[in-house]
């Protein structure tokens, strides 16, 4: 029995303001509350909520043998509170089937798990928390942000009790091996991995409404036929949640075409659907899988280039991760939630300087007119933001004097 493993992404970061150097000192509301509501507002209309409406169908429908994985960001949970309670409900709604599970990443869609192993854990952490309250299920899979994988990462994710991670089945990575098998961490062999199939996942993303792709228009019958022609154990189609009505736009055919897709699959019994979980429960690894160098699921080099690839965001995450200890010793809420949402790995990618093979969908929701600009607000907020900081220190270094006193 082949295994189809669907996992979505489900992600908006807190986008900034246009914040100028006569704003610092001044102005400490770093959000643009106006373009975040909108585009969750958007794309809570074209896409959660439709999608999610259709996938509870689906596990009603198929009596539970459709199954798939999620994992929501602390941050577009946070935008669904504020801008589109009903969205959450009907993920919650998706959880209590018994069909659906819950991945763990980090809080904010951060690039922590570059920059220290405490950050990393701390981020985790606060993901873990975040996914128990809101969903009631206790993570024992871990997503990183952008797929964002090595042997340390692995190994990092391992100590944390975590049994799987998910990794890009990236070519220069595997070589002649197959995405389609259970593979393991090569530091601690306990991780089970499982490998993005990134052609078959990317026919869906990015090929679907392609009028010139050769394969146009897919079905799913075709592309059911597709995945029985896989000589691996499991196909692991992971994706942006994005792409059902937001990217791929409703007039396309995508929803009708994840309708059909569930009947197709199953009716030869040759296929069945498995969570994250349970596809690395039901196959046993064949093999250790060697990444000395970090990798991800973006553009055609599957490194981190993307977001740390140029003088400007090198620059930006330097410095931002330089104020860590300082936050640390304030342990104060408010300082908490803004050095959480300029960690989002988003500000980096907004920044960057080279072509990008899938950046018609990463600058969809781009503010800035370069990179530049990109990298001068995010500056000025953080700048702000580090005089904040350097205050806030100052008075309760005070507070503790005068109590000493």
């Amino acid at each position: 029995m082949k295994t189809i493993c669907l996992y979505f992404q489900v992600h908006q970061p807190w986008r900034l303001k246009t914040y100028r150097f006569f704003n610092m000192g001044k102005d400490h509301n770093y959000l643009d509350d106006l373009t975040n509501r909108a585009i969750m507002q958007k794309v809570a209309r074209q896409c959660y909520l439709p999608m999610n409406a259709l996938l509870l169908k689906l596990i009603k429908e198929n009596k539970g043998k459709f199954r798939c994985s999620f994992s929501l960001t602390g941050t577009v949970v946070e935008q669904f509170k504020a801008y589109a309670p009903e969205v959450l409900n009907s993920f919650k709604a998706l959880a209590d089937t018994g069909c659906v599970e819950f991945l763990a990443e980090t809080y904010s869609h951060s690039l922590a798990s570059l920059a220290s192993k405490d950050d990393f854990v701390e981020q985790v952490k606060l993901h873990t928390a975040m996914i128990k309250k809101e969903f009631g299920q206790k993570p024992t899979a871990f997503r990183n942000t952008e797929l964002i994988y090595s042997d340390d990462i692995g190994a990092m994710v391992a100590d944390m009790g975590f049994k799987v991670m998910l990794a890009e089945g990236a070519k220069h990575v595997l070589g002649w091996k197959s995405p389609d098998f259970v593979y393991t961490n090569a530091i601690d062999q306990k991780l089970r991995l499982l490998l993005r199939n990134y052609k078959l996942s990317d026919d869906i993303a990015f090929r679907f409404s392609n009028q010139s792709w050769n394969e146009y228009p897919l079905t799913a019958d075709k592309y059911a036929s597709w995945l029985e022609g896989e000589t691996g154990e499991v196909i692991n189609l992971f994706m942006d949640y994005e792409t059902f009505g937001e990217h791929q736009k409703a007039s396309t055919g995508i929803l009708d075409f994840m309708k059909a897709l569930p009947k197709a699959i199953l009716k030869s019994g040759d296929m069945e659907f498995a969570t994250v979980s349970e596809t690395a429960e039901k196959h046993q690894p064949i093999a250790v899988l060697h990444c000395p160098h970090v990798m991800s699921w973006a553009d055609e080099e599957r490194d981190i280039t993307a977001w740390l690839g140029n003088e400007l965001q090198n620059e930006a995450f330097t410095k931002l991760y330089a104020l860590k200890d300082k936050i640390k010793a304030l342990k104060n809420k408010d300082f908490d939630y803004v050095w959480n949402f300029m960690q989002t790995s988003d500000h980096f990618y907004y920044m960057a300087t080279k072509w990008l093979s899938d950046g018609d969908v990463h600058s969809y929701f781009n503010p800035y007119g370069s990179s530049y600009e990109a990298f001068i607000n995010y500056m000025n907020v953080l700048s702000d933001f580090e005089i904040e900081v350097d205050k806030a220190l100052a008075a309760k270094k005070s507070r503790k004097k005068v109590k000493t006193a």
